[in-house]
């Protein structure tokens, strides 16, 4: 999609209507659905007969999709979630949290697999974090699962966690091209390669409207040497999230840096979601890119105040 015609199209389609004539959702969002047990304190295993002792646990809702999803609900966006959940506890926890926080879960297929998990290991002093993540339901999602008639029904459709989703992934480009012949619009947060192979997202990337990495992310999908560099060579928006720096955006030939929010941080787990649903909800409302950027930076860093990704979700008062 051309640049100029997705600026007007993001702005503007408050008109997507379904067949009976009512807008149905306002994004739809695709990935990766699951608890996330927070472990906190003397968290660095020593094997054997030894027993430690923790500060903390929380089971939360977790990954990137979930906390995306939860944070474009809080925004006041129509929300929908598509992801495979499994018959399990966790899955009865991840479809009581998305109820509550006013997401509408779409299920695929769970072929009587688990729900993943992510467990992550928070020690002490904040330094750091380690991931273990069983992926489960997670890679379940198909691109048939992202029907015409799903698409219809929304404004916009954001995929995460990519590269935990390889059949999704090896389908995705036609599945956004379809949605652009629909006149939705696209964004993209692929989350970290757990392979460290960062496979060639350019057909994906020809059809995504709004790239969102953080700067890691970036630099290993570009291999370049520069944020800037990375950026321009996609051919796409491009928004990233610089840490406490707040976020960087480049478009159109335009470049926009917006501040994050000094806040008392209790935990940065989903930051980078927030980050997203706060970007979406800006841009969806009609907002310009620069506020858009700056909402981005605020509901990252407002998302760090409690634990867990969804707590402390920024609202639009907030905003």
């Amino acid at each position: 999609m051309v640049l100029g015609t997705f600026v007007s199209v993001w702005c503007s389609r408050t008109d997507h209507m379904d067949i009976e004539g009512a807008v149905v959702f306002d994004v739809l969002v695709v990935g990766d659905a699951n608890p996330d047990l927070v472990l906190r304190g003397d968290v660095r295993p020593r094997f054997g007969q030894v027993e430690q002792l923790l500060t903390g646990a929380d089971l939360v809702l977790g990954g990137s999709g979930s906390i995306t999803a939860a944070g474009c609900a809080r925004l006041g966006l129509r929300t929908a979630m598509l992801a495979a959940v499994g018959d399990d506890v966790f899955g009865r926890v991840v479809r009581s949290e998305l109820e509550q926080r006013a997401v509408t879960l779409l299920e695929a297929e769970s072929h009587g697999e688990p729900t993943g998990l992510s467990v992550i290991l928070s020690p002490e002093g904040g330094e750091g974090r380690a991931i273990l993540t069983l992926p489960g339901t997670i890679p379940l999602v198909r691109p048939a699962d992202i029907t015409d008639e799903l698409l219809g029904r929304t404004r916009h459709v954001h995929v995460s966690s990519l590269y935990l989703q390889q059949a999704l992934a090896d389908g995705l480009a036609g599945v956004f091209e379809r949605a652009h012949k629909l006149g939705v619009t696209t964004s993209l947060d692929t989350n970290w390669d757990p392979s460290e192979r960062w496979s060639s997202l350019s057909d994906i990337l020809a059809h995504t409207d709004v790239f969102l990495p953080n700067a890691a992310e970036l630099l290993a999908v570009t291999g370049a040497a520069t944020p800037e560099e990375g950026a321009r060579s996609l051919g796409t928006t491009v928004v990233m999230k610089d840490g406490e720096r707040g976020a960087r955006a480049w478009w159109d030939g335009n470049e926009f840096a917006a501040p994050g929010r000094r806040v008392d941080v209790v935990d940065t787990i989903g930051a980078g979601d927030s980050f997203n649903a706060g970007f979406l909800a800006a841009r969806l409302g009609g907002r310009s890119m620069e506020e858009s950027v700056r909402w981005a930076a605020a509901a990252g860093s407002l998302s760090t105040r409690a634990a867990g990704g969804t707590a402390a979700q920024a609202t639009l008062s907030d905003l």
